[in-house]
């Protein structure tokens, strides 16, 4: 499934082509200093990220391919992929469909402020790769903190891919979180591997 790794970086090409729209004055939009986020780190199993305050516990076996697909070109300086997980790496063919999280934080684009704005322009562009809206985009509570979820699908074949977004604005960041599988169950348990420092744990 490589052609899944374009599907999930859908996060990281919002920035760029926000960035190639005309920007307005710049005394209505003064500019907000944010700074490039912690990468965080993988110990025992589980991703951990101090500055957004959440943590992701990876499934067994799944391969980590973040230093892979992430882009050191300077237009991507203020971007990050903070994590890049699969069930299997690429060069290994199946006849499911290549199970993924993606995690990634890029700075909020002016006229934006809250999840839901980014949301409606990310949705955009996960419907122009070819996927379908499942369910309409609606607040999710994990915990204490309130992201936007919204579920699209794209036929692979004799295969549904499934895919969930969740959104997080936080401290001039928009943080995206894109989970894959073949079937909404399979997301559901993903996506409850995530928690925030608010949260207990599971």
């Amino acid at each position: 499934m490589v052609r899944l790794h374009a599907v999930v970086l859908v996060p990281l090409l919002a920035a760029a082509l926000w960035a190639q729209q005309p920007a307005s004055s710049a005394r209505a939009a003064p500019k907000v200093k944010t700074l490039i986020p912690d990468p965080g780190s993988i110990s025992q199993g589980v991703y951990r990220n101090s500055v957004f305050g959440f943590s992701y516990k990876l499934p067994f076996g799944w391969v980590d391919r973040t230093a892979d697909m992430q882009d050191d070109s300077p237009e991507a300086s203020k971007s990050r992929l903070l994590l890049a997980t699969f069930e299997r790496p690429p060069q290994a063919t199946g006849d499911t469909i290549n199970s993924a999280v993606v995690i990634a934080a890029e700075p909020l684009p002016a006229g934006m402020q809250t999840a839901a704005d980014y949301f409606d322009s990310l949705a955009g562009l996960i419907i122009a790769k070819g996927f379908q809206t499942a369910n309409e985009p609606q607040e999710l509570s994990l915990g204490t903190t309130k992201l936007v979820r919204g579920d699209f699908t794209k036929p692979r074949g004799t295969l549904t891919m499934h895919q969930t977004s969740l959104v997080l604005v936080q401290k001039g960041y928009a943080v995206s979180f894109t989970f894959i599988g073949g079937g909404e169950g399979e997301v559901n348990e993903l996506i409850e591997r995530l928690s925030f420092a608010s949260q207990k744990p599971r």
